[in-house]
C-alpha cells in the first residue's frame, strides 16, 4: 500500500510539472529561437536541439533571436528546424524551403469551421484580389541603394529640388546615418498582415465590407530578405494562399497560384513593402530626384511633401499590348519634427484600349501607406507597424459606368536583423520553371472587359463576373479566364 501511495505521489508531481502554466513558461523562448536555428545543429537530432540552447535571454522583437551579446551562427543556406531527417542529415534543403516552412506554420483565421460555410467562395475571390494587388507591388522606377545620394546644391538649382535634397539629408540622418546604412550588406524582416476588401462602389450604390469586417479580414505572415545590390525575396502567406516575388538584380519575377511563375515587365525595381519603413537607404535613393511641392498635416503632424514621377522610358517598358501605363507618381510625407517618412502614396493610371476600336477603359490604382512605431534596430530606425489603403478606380466607356474598390491592410513587424551570416546571391536565383516572356502588371486588374479587349491573353487575365441571382447581386466573383 505504501508503494502505491508513493507511485501516486510521483504521478501527481509529474502532472503538476506538465501543467499549462509551466509548459507555457518553459516553451516561449526556445520555440522562438528555432526560427534562426542553424542547419548544422540539425544533425544532433530534434529531441535535444532545444536542450542545447543557452539560457541567456533572447531578443523577441526587433532583433535576430540570439542571446544578448552573441552573433548569429552561419545559416548554411538557411535553417530548417522542422524538416525530417534524411539519412546522414547532410542534404541541404535550401533557404527558400525553410521560408516556405515558416510561413506554412503561420495561423490563419480563415480556416475556422464557422467561416467556411456559404461565404468561402466569396472570400477566396476577395483573397485573390487582395494578394494580386497588395501582395508584392513594386516601386515606380529603378533605383539602386549602391548609387550615391546627390549632394546638397543651392547654386543654379531650383528651390523645389534643393529643398528636397535637404529633406532627404535630414531623413538619412534621422534614420541612422549614411555611414551605418551603407554598412548593411543584407537584411531580414518578418511580420504579420491583416487584409480586407472593405468596400465596392458603383455609380448607383455602395456595398460595404461583404461578410462583415471581422470575418471578412484575412490574416497571415510575410518574410522579406534583401541583399545589396538590388536583390530581394518576399513570401506572403494569407488565408491559405501564398504569393512569392523576388529579384536577382537583373530580373524581377513573381509567383501567384493563378498565374504561376512569370517575369515582371519593365526594369528591375525595388519592392514597395521595403520602402514602408524597412529600408531607409533605398527609400532615400528613390526620392533622390524628387521635388518638394509643399506641406501638409498627416495624423496631426506637420510634414514636407516630396513628389517623384516615373520617366516615360520606364512607363513604356512596363506597358504591354493594349494596356498602356500613362503615369506613375509617388508622394512621400516626411515629418518636420522627426525627419522620418510617415506617409507614402503612389498612384498609377493605366489605359486599356479595346481591340474593336471602342472607347478606352482607364484604371487608377492608388496606395496610401501610413508608417508608425519607429524604433531603432542596431542603430537604424525601422517602422514596426503601419496600414495601407488601396483604391481601384475604373472609369471610361459610357457615363455613369465607373466602379471603385477599396481594400485595406494593416501590418506589424515582428523581427528585423541585418548582416545575416551565410546569406548569398544564390538565395535569390529565380525559379527554374519561370515562364518565358513577361507578364504586365495590368493582369491583376479586376476587369471584365479584358476578356473582350485582349482575347489572346485570356490565360493571364483575372476577369470579373456578376451573378444573375438577386441574392448575390451585390457580390463580385473573381476568376481566372483559361
Amino acid at each position: 500500500m505504501e508503494k502505491k501511495q508513493g507511485l501516486f505521489s510521483a504521478l501527481e508531481e509529474v502532472v503538476r510539472g506538465l501543467s499549462p502554466a509551466r509548459s507555457r513558461a518553459k516553451s516561449q523562448s526556445p520555440s522562438a529561437a528555432l526560427l534562426l536555428l542553424p542547419r548544422r545543429w540539425k544533425g544532433h537530432g530534434r529531441d535535444h536541439s532545444l536542450a542545447q540552447l543557452p539560457d541567456a535571454p533572447l531578443i523577441a522583437r526587433s532583433g535576430s533571436f540570439r542571446p544578448g551579446g552573441e552573433a548569429l551562427a552561419p545559416l548554411m543556406e538557411g535553417p530548417d528546424g522542422d524538416a525530417p531527417e534524411d539519412g546522414g542529415g547532410t542534404r541541404r534543403e535550401g533557404w527558400g524551403r525553410w521560408v516556405r516552412g515558416q510561413l506554412s506554420r503561420a495561423p490563419s483565421v480563415t480556416s475556422s469551421p464557422a467561416n467556411a460555410a456559404g461565404s468561402s467562395s466569396f472570400r477566396r475571390s476577395d483573397l485573390r484580389l487582395l494578394l494580386g494587388v497588395m501582395g508584392a507591388p513594386l516601386a515606380p522606377m529603378h533605383v539602386s541603394s549602391a548609387d550615391p545620394l546627390p549632394h546638397l546644391s543651392i547654386k543654379e538649382t531650383p528651390i523645389e529640388t534643393s529643398s528636397a535634397q535637404y529633406i532627404l539629408q535630414q531623413y538619412t540622418a534621422a534614420s541612422g546615418g549614411l555611414k551605418l546604412q551603407s554598412s548593411i550588406r543584407n537584411a531580414y524582416a518578418m511580420g504579420k498582415v491583416r487584409m480586407v476588401a472593405s468596400e465596392f462602389e458603383t455609380a448607383t450604390k455602395v456595398v460595404k465590407n461583404r461578410g462583415g469586417s471581422a470575418r471578412a479580414a484575412e490574416s497571415g505572415s510575410f518574410v522579406l530578405w534583401q541583399m545589396a545590390p538590388d536583390m530581394w525575396y518576399v513570401e506572403l502567406a494569407v488565408g491559405g494562399s501564398k504569393v512569392h516575388a523576388g529579384s536577382n538584380g537583373q530580373l524581377v519575377w513573381r509567383h501567384t497560384p493563378w498565374l504561376g511563375v512569370h517575369a515582371a515587365k519593365g526594369p528591375v525595381r525595388p519592392l514597395r513593402r521595403a520602402l514602408q519603413g524597412l529600408d531607409p537607404l533605398t527609400t532615400a535613393s528613390m526620392f533622390a530626384n524628387a521635388r518638394c511641392i509643399g506641406e501638409k498635416k498627416v495624423n496631426g503632424e506637420d510634414c514636407f511633401i516630396l513628389k517623384l514621377c516615373a520617366d516615360p522610358q520606364t512607363l513604356k517598358a512596363r506597358s504591354e499590348g493594349p494596356a498602356e501605363i500613362i503615369r506613375h507618381v509617388l508622394f512621400g510625407c516626411f515629418s518636420q519634427r522627426t525627419g522620418l517618412l510617415v506617409h507614402m502614396e503612389d498612384s498609377h493610371l493605366t489605359r486599356i484600349q479595346s481591340n474593336a476600336g471602342g472607347d478606352a477603359v482607364y484604371w487608377e490604382t492608388t496606395i496610401n501607406s501610413f508608417l508608425d512605431d519607429y524604433r531603432p534596430v542596431e542603430g537604424i530606425m525601422i517602422a514596426h507597424s503601419g496600414r495601407s489603403v488601396v483604391t481601384l478606380f475604373r472609369f471610361g466607356e459610357v457615363a455613369m459606368s465607373h466602379t471603385k474598390t477599396r481594400m485595406e491592410e494593416a501590418w506589424t513587424i515582428e523581427e528585423v536583423a541585418f548582416n545575416v551570416p551565410g546569406l548569398s546571391a544564390d538565395c535569390f536565383i529565380p525559379p527554374a520553371d519561370i515562364r518565358r516572356g513577361s507578364v504586365s502588371e495590368t493582369c491583376e486588374l479586376p476587369q471584365g472587359e479584358r476578356s473582350k479587349t485582349s482575347i489572346g491573353n485570356r490565360a493571364k487575365v483575372a476577369a470579373v463576373d456578376k451573378p444573375h441571382a438577386t441574392a448575390a447581386s451585390d457580390r463580385i466573383i473573381w476568376r481566372v479566364e483559361v
